[in-house]
């Protein structure tokens, strides 16, 4: 299996709060990984780390290497801006831009310095066609995209980040403010993405970890305790900690 990721002995300190210590972990192309674990355990944070979010947070540190296809994403080669393309970001809640659908979407193309109409007409068409959303917004693309509900307002944020062709797409916890059905939804399409894209998704809920991911890692008080497919971290996890996480004893 390739790997597109690759996390070597990373602590990350918020001022001196250790919030990560010595993560090692591989990253395979073309999988869903989860990231499991109780409030406050370091998934957000590790997930952030990957495309230098946590960059915009005063006072931290990072020790390690993180590569991606091999380059160290900290090197001073690396302008922060283009690894943020490559590998893109869809929050907990929807956030769209108060424009239109269509500018929504094509917002990072624009940035770029595309502006060719037929570029982004097909773009546009594309990636909503990607994130099954075409159909119900196609003779509204030019109204406010604030106007959509709140599942389809989290899936034109996945299409507006699939627009810049990354690679990878993390996403941070991106069902906890929707419905069971909008959910679901967000679920399958994740299921059908993972074709072009590698996911990495931080998820409060077992269930949908179980349901969609691939591999599973598990953290606790900034540690990975476990990091397996996810049929053994769910059916024969190795560390009773895992266990008494997955089957409900704590967090």
């Amino acid at each position: 299996m390739e790997n597109i990721i690759k996390i070597e002995n990373l602590n990350f300190y918020y001022g001196n709060f250790l919030a990560l210590k010595n993560i090692n972990m591989d990253i395979y192309k073309n999988k869903i990984t989860a990231f499991i674990g109780p409030s406050g355990c370091g998934k957000s944070t590790l997930l952030r780390t990957l495309n230098r979010m946590n960059d915009f947070i005063e006072n931290i540190k990072v020790e390690g290497n993180i590569y991606f296809k091999g380059q160290n994403i900290y090197s001073k080669e690396v302008d922060p801006v283009e690894l943020r393309r490559r590998i893109g970001m869809v929050f907990q809640k929807p956030n769209p831009f108060p424009k239109t659908i269509y500018e929504n979407i094509v917002y990072g193309l624009r940035k770029n310095g595309v502006n060719k109409k037929e570029i982004l007409d097909e773009v546009v068409e594309r990636t909503l066609k990607a994130v099954a959303l075409y159909d119900e917004v196609k003779d509204k693309i030019y109204k406010s995209a604030l106007e959509l509900s709140g599942g389809q307002q989290q899936r034109l944020c996945i299409a507006r980040a699939i627009a810049m062709q990354p690679e990878v797409v993390l996403m941070d916890e991106p069902t906890s403010a929707l419905d069971p059905i909008s959910t679901l939804k967000i679920e399958e399409l994740l299921l059908e993405l993972k074709k072009d894209y590698t996911i990495i998704i931080v998820t409060h809920s077992m269930q949908q970890a179980a349901r969609i991911s691939d591999w599973t890692a598990f953290f606790l008080n900034g540690e990975l305790i476990e990091y397996d497919t996810t049929e053994n971290i769910f059916e024969n996890p190795r560390d009773k900690r895992t266990e008494d996480y997955i089957t409900g004893r704590f967090g």
